[in-house]
């Protein structure tokens, strides 16, 4: 008879969503939650909590896809778009999502950089893209633990880094409870809100997430490049050729996702909260760099310092995270193997364009994170579809509810999207 798995053996397979959710903590999260709380004060506190809510399920459903079949969400539908045409423009969208995502990550590293070191912005974009490119070779070469551990070790700086002010200067609580009332006010909230929840439910994470799932619990002698279809199966189940059930992997990634998504949204609640309480009103605080000398000059050259090393943590985990995500992309749609230096020049090269250019940081970072929310019912809707479909998961299809749920938040999340577009191309 089997043992109840215990908590410390459920312990050591967590790890998948925890890399996963550094896109959740990505620079683009601390631009837009920045901005919200120093133009908006805690107006915008319910689209943080609801987007974390939404995200928990996402996640989850991305984790199961790659368990469940030993496939990402890229390498399924590269499997069932059979036209090669129609394959190839969904994996344009998405190199376009992950150009995007970049463009967010390798910003803010370089930011960062240059708030703590003086490091010239386009300098150190390289420096962050150089070593997201590492850690990707770590990843490939060395499997998933390490590469989970290297990561998790940025998320614990990123998280202390963003919530030690919060304790310094605390928000009113009074002004929480309000904004957790739905409401907006004017098109630029409406636009913040967008782009606050395209850096929370981000299409790269929803790729990445089953890939990191695939990758982690892999059985013996599969290699991510070769797919489970590597393996001679001679009609073994998949948790056969793992050792390990596929129903004890969920329950143990149920608690791997709600970790993640508690540490992402209390962070990014942090953020948003320390904007609200210290920076509303401020002049230039819309800004990362104005944000910085506003926290120095506010409250402590501490709190701006420890932001910074947060900002930048943030930068070198999330584009370590997204490069891994590009990379799955193509492989996954393209059903080519492309050179990792290659793929990872392909999302890498618009991001050190626009800081050669001299684009505004802060605005690009905050744009990228809108281009981000209209990816987002291309990676969510075949998601919920393939996830409910019993020829894909079997018995691990999603239930009725669960599939109601995920339509509910691909549909409010597409109506959102909508009207940001209309306003945008209306000039409102």
């Amino acid at each position: 008879m089997r043992r109840a798995p215990t908590l410390p053996r459920l312990a050591w397979l967590i790890g998948p969503a925890l890399v996963a959710g550094v896109a959740y903590l990505d620079p683009g999260n601390v631009a837009s939650n920045m901005t919200a709380g120093a133009r908006y004060g805690y107006l915008l506190v319910w689209v943080v909590v609801l987007g974390n809510v939404m995200a928990w399920l996402i996640q989850y459903l991305s984790a199961k896809l790659g368990i469940v079949t030993g496939r990402s969400l890229p390498e399924t539908l590269g499997g069932r778009l059979r036209n090669k045409w129609g394959r190839r423009a969904y994996w344009l969208q998405a190199e376009l999502v992950a150009m995007a995502t970049d463009i967010a990550e390798v910003i803010g590293g370089a930011v960062a950089l240059y708030l703590l070191f003086g490091v010239p912005l386009l300098w150190g974009g390289l420096i962050t893209g150089a070593v997201s490119i590492g850690l990707l070779l770590v990843q490939s070469h060395k499997g998933a633990k390490p590469f989970e551990f290297v990561v998790i070790g940025l998320v614990l700086i990123i998280a202390f880094g963003f919530t030690y002010g919060v304790f310094v200067a605390p928000p009113d609580p009074i002004g929480i409870v309000g904004g957790l009332v739905p409401r907006f006010e004017g098109t630029d909230s409406v636009l913040l809100a967008a782009s606050i929840l395209g850096a929370t439910i981000m299409p790269h994470a929803i790729y990445a997430h089953s890939a990191l799932a695939r990758d982690r619990f892999a059985p013996p002698g599969t290699s991510p490049e070769q797919g489970t279809d590597a393996v001679p199966t001679r009609g073994v189940p998949l948790e056969g050729l793992r050792g390990i059930s596929t129903k004890r992997l969920l329950r143990a990634t149920k608690w791997d996702v709600t970790i993640a998504m508690i540490i992402a949204g209390t962070v990014n609640l942090c953020i948003l909260l320390l904007a609200a309480a210290n920076l509303d009103g401020v002049p230039g605080t819309d800004s990362l760099e104005g944000a910085y000398a506003a926290l120095a000059s506010g409250i402590s050259p501490a709190v701006a310092t420890l932001f910074a090393v947060g900002l930048l943590a943030s930068g070198l985990a999330s584009a370590s995270v997204g490069a891994y995500a590009g990379a799955e992309i193509m492989h996954g749609l393209l059903h080519i193997r492309v050179p990792l230096l290659a793929r990872r020049l392909v999302t890498l090269l618009p991001a050190l364009a626009i800081l050669a250019f001299g684009v505004d940081p802060t605005l690009a970072l905050v744009l990228s994170q809108v281009v981000l929310s209209f990816g987002i019912p291309f990676a969510l809707i075949p998601l919920v579809a393939l996830t409910a479909k019993h020829d894909v998961l079997g018995r691990f299809r999603n239930r009725v509810v669960t599939t109601v749920a995920g339509v509910a938040a691909s549909v409010f999340l597409i109506i959102l999207n909508g009207v940001l577009l209309w306003l945008v191309l209306s000039g409102s």
